[in-house]
């Protein structure tokens, strides 16, 4: 009895180190997973809190050796004399105006097209849709100049309306957005039917709504697009009063001389309505991309 006892005992010792040693290796293995992606982390904050710190130094210690991350002193004078040079106000407007009215048209089309692909069966519309997904392999600087000659005809030349309808159009969105709308049962549709609905009531009132994850992540994505924007902006406008952000702040960099600082005061408040606009929609963002099907 007491060598059984004793072996039992030995084994119930044993069961316990195991249990702990795989409990060690499970927190160090969670350790080292913690800790590159505190690495990967910082890779990607310190451009940003770089650019931060410049923003907030004067001309004279943009340039410094040793380079330095905490400002000293610390100044908003960049800022300042950015508004006094340039008229940022105006190009955050036209910025602001452009990508709000550009991601509206393109939730409105994308929409509207991905409910057709999605739900209307006609003749040739797979066909019809793989030749739609097709123009996402058309780089945009081959259409650019056929596209620049229209705006000319139309004579939407230094116009909102050169800059904001070319962008309501998005072969990307329609696709991802018909993509959700292939996981909506189709059985909800045909109970509305028998209800009475039309298709535009099932479109606006039970397909959108279902949607809702999908079509902020496509918000993000097309406004994002459309405040970026820099080389058709560069080409459809002359006039500093029309230009958006990027197109204005390119020409902070001079040929022989760049003040860094004033350049970095207009990225940071180029990144920021992003940033806001990011926090604001990122509940949305994982769900729309399982709804669309899209991996990253």
């Amino acid at each position: 009895m007491n060598e059984i006892s004793a072996l039992a005992v030995g084994r119930s010792v044993s069961q316990v180190e195991r249990r702990a040693r795989r409990q060690l290796s499970r927190r160090l293995g969670k350790a080292i997973l913690y800790l590159l992606l505190l690495l990967g982390a910082s890779v990607m904050v310190i451009p940003f809190a770089w650019m931060i710190s410049t923003s907030l130094k004067t001309g004279q210690f943009v340039l410094t050796m040793p380079p330095q991350l905490i400002p000293n002193p610390a100044t908003l004078d960049s800022y300042r004399r950015l508004f006094e040079l340039y008229p940022i106000g105006r190009m955050l407007f036209n910025s602001l105006f452009v990508a709000s009215l550009t991601t509206l048209g393109q939730l409105i089309t994308c929409s509207m097209a991905a409910y057709a692909f999605a739900r209307l069966k006609f003749p040739g519309h797979n066909l019809v849709f793989l030749l739609y997904l097709a123009t996402l392999m058309v780089p945009f600087q081959v259409t650019i100049t056929p596209l620049f000659i229209l705006m000319r005809i139309f004579g939407w030349i230094n116009t909102y309306q050169g800059l904001i309808l070319p962008g309501v159009f998005s072969a990307f969105g329609t696709f991802m957005l018909r993509q959700a709308f292939l996981t909506i049962p189709v059985e909800y549709e045909e109970s509305a039917y028998m209800d009475g609905a039309s298709p535009l009531t099932i479109f606006l009132r039970i397909i959108l709504p279902l949607s809702t994850p999908a079509l902020a992540t496509l918000t993000v994505f097309a406004f994002m697009g459309s405040w970026n924007a820099f080389l058709w902006p560069l080409f459809i406008v002359r006039e500093q009063t029309l230009m958006t952000l990027p197109v204005g702040l390119a020409t902070l960099q001079g040929r022989w001389l760049t003040e860094w600082n004033l350049v970095m005061a207009g990225t940071v408040i180029t990144v920021l309505p992003m940033l806001l606009l990011y926090l604001l929609a990122q509940k949305y963002l994982v769900q729309g991309f399982v709804m669309s099907g899209l991996k990253g």
